[in-house]
């Protein structure tokens, strides 16, 4: 219904770009984050001399391919939907270990790794008893993406291009951005944008605005990053000047669910309890790599939203981004 006729026939599903990260999930007490200054539940940018410490003296972590849209691809890929990453990393331990992790989940990853320059980025997740979980992260090669690391030619044969807010921090990936959202449209494909975090938001919220008016047929956010698109507090007053900027647009809620915007309609998607809630890392990402996963399959909206809900209801039953039960039976079973 949304997804163009030129392009149910191209190879690809989704291809995301997206920041290149180890994510390292690591299970600790309260007492950790108070000795190393770490506040709960923030999100921290750290020098490599800083993770090399608290990746010393965390113990021993889950380490996967990460990243929001790399999350998301990977989802996507074991779901069933052809999909493919772009992301920089460095010829080092970690830019193995990504690339491995990552193609090991059936997603495409051929950008190749670079021979200089800053190493592999890396997330510390830092998981409390409570599942709240402190983010202390070295973006490293990632933020050098640039748009000589884009094959456009795999770009252009995508159904939808999905993009990650949180590179809008890098002019190159910037310019990356907008060079191959504009070949995968001239394709006839879609673009898709993830808002990735409400600090994101205010740091570029003029052009934000800009590119989804220019660029993007389907946005992603959860509440806080739409309240702070427009600067209220009021998630309802968000939503109505969304309403209408893109194709069609998710707006996550946690556990009271999700609300869809397409065609002048709206929905609202209940949250789906599996089990005890672990750890939150990823539930955004697995939402849309659901979403995505019953989009590009031409599912009605209500599916869409109850396929990324379903996802996320899964992953936050675990330690890490990578599902330990099969996404596919979770689907047939509950929407069966």
């Amino acid at each position: 219904m949304y997804l163009p006729e030129s392009s149910k026939n191209k190879p690809f599903d989704v291809i995301g770009i997206g920041n290149a990260i180890v994510d390292v999930v690591i299970q600790v007490n309260e007492s950790f984050l108070t000795s190393h200054g770490l506040e709960k539940g923030s999100m921290e940018l750290v020098t490599e001399a800083q993770a090399k410490v608290l990746y010393q003296e965390s113990g021993k972590g889950l380490e996967s391919s990460g990243g929001s849209a790399a999350n998301t691809i990977a989802s996507l890929a074991q779901l069933g939907s052809k999909s493919g990453f772009i992301g920089r990393v460095r010829k080092d331990t970690l830019g193995n270990t990504f690339t491995n992790d990552i193609r090991s989940t059936g997603a495409q990853f051929t950008t190749s790794a670079v021979d200089n320059g800053p190493s592999t980025a890396h997330c510390l997740i830092l998981v409390t008893p409570d599942a709240q979980r402190t983010m202390c992260t070295y973006l490293g090669a990632s933020t050098k993406l640039n748009p000589k690391d884009i094959d456009l030619s795999i770009v252009s044969n995508t159904k939808v291009l999905y993009l990650e807010g949180y590179l809008w921090d890098s002019p190159e990936a910037k310019e990356a951005f907008i060079e191959a959202s504009k070949t995968c449209r001239e394709a006839g494909g879609q673009v898709a944008l993830s808002l990735s975090d409400s600090f994101c938001v205010d740091r570029h919220r003029e052009s934000f605005i800009d590119l989804l008016n220019g660029y993007v047929d389907i946005l992603f956010a959860n509440e806080a990053e739409a309240t702070s698109l427009y600067e209220t507090s009021d998630f309802e007053e968000a939503i109505n000047n969304i309403k209408g900027l893109c194709k069609v647009t998710a707006l996550t809620c946690s556990e009271k669910g999700s609300v869809v915007l397409a065609g002048g309609q709206r929905w609202e998607i209940p949250a789906y309890k599996l089990g005890n809630l672990i750890d939150t890392t990823g539930a955004g990402d697995l939402y849309a790599g659901g979403f995505l996963h019953g989009y590009t399959n031409g599912a009605s909206m209500v599916t869409c939203g109850s396929m990324g809900s379903l996802c996320a209801g899964q992953i936050i039953t675990q330690l890490g981004s990578r599902s330990n039960t099969s996404l596919k039976e979770i689907l047939s079973i509950h929407l069966d």
